[in-house]
């Protein structure tokens, strides 16, 4: 697999820095996760439950090793240490500063290895005014602007349903992880990477600021082209309280609808721009996917070109078609379901190893291979550098 050799710790926790490691696991690396001693990753105990483990920890931690250490305690620190020593990569997540006063910040860990790919994930990044402020996902896209467009049918703002922040920042991460490795390989030197959920964000809406930068006011959203400006982009009522989507704006789509429905008289007002001109159309389309069911547009618009498609639930797009042949949702020997990997290699392709780690699981084989006598990891027990699990 592409990343086999590589080997990361994962001093982060929740979601960013979990899901970035989980994907270098997925191809191959050796995915270590240093779990506190309060009880481990927060996410082993948040969500439903599948054989006792939690989903969400299954789905950012499997195939990876756990070892539970107390940063606090001399020992366990310096096992933290000696793990980084040999890691290509280190990811961690906490608020800027507390890293170093747990003794495994960027300068110390380079100073055991000077090649280290060394990645801090935060919401706000290790500068600026906001840097001591608490975060997670959602108050960074109410500071960055993103929540704002980010409306219901009310026309309020809701809360989104992708942890845009946390995922962005995610897939950034290991952008810029793999990056620094492959600048590796040419100087011989690591770097230190230090990326900011706002950052992220603000950086995945190229599209979306026209009205901002050029005229330096923020969107009308429900006229903007991607925002529900278009009546062929738009959500759409059906008859039984379920909802079809139009998803491509393009004028020929728009002629291909109009023409089955009998309403060419129309497709004027589907031309550009999007905002006002657009609601005669929106108003018709309105009114007539109320008057059938999802179920009989999805049979209607079966001949139709026009990027139609229904509003599935989550449990119906986890059993799409479309997914399952794409393989982004799998299932185990045991028949539990897995979401799949969506890097998708001709050549070494990802591979699933569904175990999650039990907390602490591999603290003494870990110990082991980074030089601790038998003798020291039973003192180590002894005097809590590995909690209490």
């Amino acid at each position: 697999m592409k990343l086999e050799g590589i080997k990361v710790l994962d001093l982060s926790l929740f979601l960013p820095g979990p899901a970035l490691t989980q994907m270098m696991a997925d191809h191959g690396a050796e995915v270590i996760k240093l779990e506190p001693v309060n009880g481990g990753e927060p996410n082993r105990a948040i969500g439903p439950k599948r054989d006792g483990v939690s989903v969400y920890f299954a789905n950012t931690h499997r195939g990876k090793k756990s070892v539970q250490l107390n940063l606090k305690n001399a020992a366990g620190r310096e096992m933290a240490l000696r793990l980084a020593a040999r890691a290509d990569v280190v990811i961690e997540a906490f608020r800027p500063g507390v890293i170093d006063r747990l003794g495994m910040g960027y300068e110390q860990v380079r100073a055991r290895n000077p090649g280290v790919v060394y990645a801090s994930l935060s919401a706000f990044g290790q500068t600026g005014p906001y840097v001591k402020k608490p975060a997670h996902d959602l108050a960074t896209e109410a500071y960055a602007g993103i929540l704002s467009v980010n409306l219901g049918f009310d026309g309020k703002p809701a809360i989104p349903a992708i942890p845009n922040a946390d995922m962005l920042t995610s897939m950034m991460g290991l952008s810029a992880v793999l990056m620094a490795l492959l600048r590796r390989q040419q100087t011989g030197e690591g770097d230190y990477i230090d990326l900011a959920m706002m950052d992220s964000l603000i950086a995945c809406v190229p599209n979306n600021l026209g009205s901002v930068f050029a005229e330096k006011k923020p969107p009308v959203v429900k006229d903007e082209r991607t925002w529900g400006g278009y009546a062929m982009y738009n959500i759409y009522e059906t008859r039984d309280g379920k909802y079809i989507v139009l998803g491509a704006s393009e004028v020929h789509f728009a002629k291909n609808v109009l023409t089955k429905m009998g309403r060419l008289d129309l497709l004027p007002f589907c031309e550009p721009p999007p905002g006002p001109p657009q609601q005669p159309v929106k108003d018709f389309f309105a009114a007539t996917f109320l008057s059938r069911t999802q179920a009989e547009w999805i049979a209607w618009f079966d001949d139709v070109d026009a990027a139609f498609a229904p509003v599935n639930d989550l449990r119906e797009g986890a059993d799409d078609p479309q997914i399952r042949a794409r393989e982004m949702i799998v299932e185990d020997a045991a028949g539990r379901e897995h979401i799949g990997i969506p890097i998708k290699f001709r050549n070494e392709p990802g591979r699933i190893n569904p175990e999650p780690p039990g907390l602490g699981a591999h603290n003494e084989e870990l110990a082991r291979a980074v030089g601790f006598s038998a003798a020291e990891i039973r003192a180590m027990q002894a005097e809590g550098a590995f909690g209490a699990g």
